[in-house]
């Protein structure tokens, strides 16, 4: 690693530790020729997940799109944020363990929808409504009443 202070090539590495979420490593080093100290973070190096719309169009996955929709649909719903935050996570682990550079909407909006078909009535709704981008009433009718035969709330289950 070459040295910040005087671009000497050769350093020391005096501690390592995790750093932030474990994702990365922080390692304190010391230059062999100034004897300066600095600071390196070592990381993996991912390839990007790209995600394929409904018009074709690819973007890179942004985890915190994805926890933002998730934080919209369930506004003002008794589903704590660090539920989402855990969901977003496990949904990015299984995305980036298909080991396939790009996913479709559909795969992330379907893994969204399962999980909020069983967490919580409304929010599904309310993101089904968004996702699915009904065209009329018949259509979100159609939708809620598939739901109604299939649905495996917690609400349901108290009855």
């Amino acid at each position: 690693m070459r040295c910040p202070f005087c671009g000497y090539a050769e350093s020391k590495v005096s501690d390592s530790r995790p750093a932030g979420d474990g994702q990365a490593i922080r390692r304190r080093r010391e230059c062999s020729q100034c004897a300066k100290r600095f600071t390196t973070y070592e990381r993996v190096d991912e390839v990007p997940l790209v995600v394929v719309k409904k018009d074709g169009n690819r973007q890179v996955f942004d985890r915190n799109k994805l926890l933002g929709g998730l934080i919209k649909a369930c506004e003002k719903r008794p589903v704590a944020v660090e539920k989402l935050e855990l969901l977003t996570s496990e949904i990015e682990k299984g995305l980036r363990n298909r080991m396939e550079p790009e996913v479709t909407s559909a795969i992330i909006g379907e893994m969204v929808m399962d999980w909020l078909r069983k967490e919580d009535e409304v929010a599904y709704v309310r993101f089904a409504s968004v996702y699915r981008e009904f065209q009329d009433v018949f259509s979100f009718m159609q939708e809620l009443e598939h739901f109604l035969q299939n649905g495996t709330a917690k609400s349901r289950s108290k009855e």
